[in-house]
């Protein structure tokens, strides 16, 4: 006994038990490098997709919720995770102040919030209320645009690092686009408007690097109206991608796409053809770069790559007609998923643009961003209803989840270690698990 205890046997069985734990840690450790955080408006890749499988796809207002708290006025922006900590920008119009509010996922406790008064006037449309623009972070500073009243950066604990003032943002819609983080630079697109510019900082100090002018150009507008400032403008958040072995800003201007180098605001190539109210962000795949345009205009898809304007090289194809699109699609395996403003889901061949199939989704108008994971869609209505269809050449609606009342949001969903998160004007949610996965 004793020497099947301490001896061949035992340490067959603490080899056993060796690898076992082994085992266990390897397989906790892939869950653990499968399960994002959300320290973006889109995600950790700026593209809407979750590398997560297992997350909620039915749920009620009152069923799979974890919790939900009230949010003290309307918005617009997205909320972002990371690790217990939840970030949603927030403006309190009646005290004329813009703020960053803190939670903790586990139970929806505020923690914090911190901002600042502005006084002057803002316009923006009815529709889309002020610190429209969704926050950032890398875990240790969290980075928030107030429009006029400027760009902002917290620690997590959230006591100011630095701010900066970076004039006036003027337009009658408002404005949308998110800062972005990428190694030591932060990106803020600051537009639309009159004196639009792309601009990097330093994510550290706040300090200017580079900033990259876009004015307006009104050349080549076939209908009278588009010659206002009014009815130019883009509400892009850039993505930054390898391309053909070089990192490439893309970003989607009033005209056209273009791709510039992130560390100097070089101009690598400009591409042409779609219109000049822009809302979407670029999506990229299979080298291969789309931009959509808004105000039911036009869709173009580019080879990524080369130098000066490549319209006539490198682009693909175009749509000159499109429905209206406020919220930014995904790609999944050679296929463009897009949830338009007018309830409609849509499936293009991304190298083709060819329509393969197109499905009203009965839940009134849509703004949010597709969320994709797992092969799956997500996108919240205004009215509320989070619709889930699988990403595939062959439409299938998975879920129709309503969190009832008059829950109008214009958000997009936020997924995180087997949770879902959504903010509504009136609440932010905590779908699934109270405790999440390990």
């Amino acid at each position: 006994m004793f020497r099947d205890r301490f001896g061949w046997n035992g340490r067959c069985l603490a080899r056993a038990g060796v690898a076992v734990g082994i085992c266990l840690a390897l397989i906790f450790l892939v869950e653990a490098t499968t399960a994002d955080d959300w320290p973006a408006w889109r995600g950790p890749r700026g593209d809407g997709t979750c590398l997560e499988k297992g997350l909620p796809t039915r749920w009620s207002a009152v069923e799979n919720v974890a919790w939900k708290v009230p949010l003290p006025e309307r918005g617009n922006s997205t909320p972002i995770i990371w690790g217990e900590r939840i970030f949603v920008t927030q403006a309190l119009e009646q005290q004329h102040r813009r703020t960053l509010i803190c939670f903790d996922r586990r139970d929806g406790r505020q923690l914090w919030q911190q901002g600042t008064d502005w006084k002057e006037p803002d316009p923006t449309h009815g529709t889309n209320p002020y610190c429209a623009s969704s926050p950032v972070t890398d875990g240790e500073r969290v980075i928030a645009w107030f429009g006029s009243a400027g760009l902002f950066c917290y620690d997590m604990q959230g006591k100011e690092l630095w701010r900066r003032e970076l004039g006036t943002q003027k337009h009658i819609w408002g404005y949308g686009a998110s800062p972005v983080l990428h190694d030591d630079l932060c990106y803020l697109h600051f537009g639309p408007g009159d004196g639009s510019f792309l601009i990097a900082l330093d994510k550290k100090t706040g300090a200017t690097v580079w900033k990259h002018d876009e004015p307006i150009n009104r050349q080549g507008t076939a209908e009278a109206k588009f010659a206002s400032v009014d009815y130019h403008g883009s509400w892009t958040t850039p993505i930054i991608r390898e391309v053909e072995g070089r990192q490439e800003l893309l970003i989607s201007f009033p005209f056209r796409l273009c791709g510039l180098d992130p560390r100097t605001g070089k101009e690598y190539w400009t591409c042409s053809g779609i219109n000049p109210l822009v809302y979407t962000s670029p999506l990229f795949s299979d080298g291969i770069i789309v931009g959509m345009g808004g105000f039911n205009g036009m869709t173009i898809a580019l080879r990524a790559g080369g130098n000066g304007d490549i319209t006539a090289d490198r682009r693909l194809w175009r749509h000159p007609k499109t429905k209206q699109r406020i919220g930014s699609g995904v790609i999944h395996e050679g296929h463009i998923y897009i949830h338009n403003d007018p309830g409609i889901a849509e499936c293009f061949n991304l190298s083709s643009g060819e329509l393969v199939w197109e499905q009203r989704l009965d839940g009134g108008t849509n703004w949010s961003s597709l969320m994709l994971a797992n092969g799956l869609c997500y996108s919240i209505t205004q009215r509320g209803d989070c619709f889930v269809f699988r990403a595939s050449p062959t439409f299938e609606l998975v879920a129709k989840n309503s969190l009832g009342e008059a829950e109008l949001s214009n958000a997009s969903v936020a997924p995180s270690n087997g949770q879902l998160f959504l903010r509504t004007h009136q609440h932010l949610w905590c779908i699934g698990q109270r405790t999440p996965p390990p």
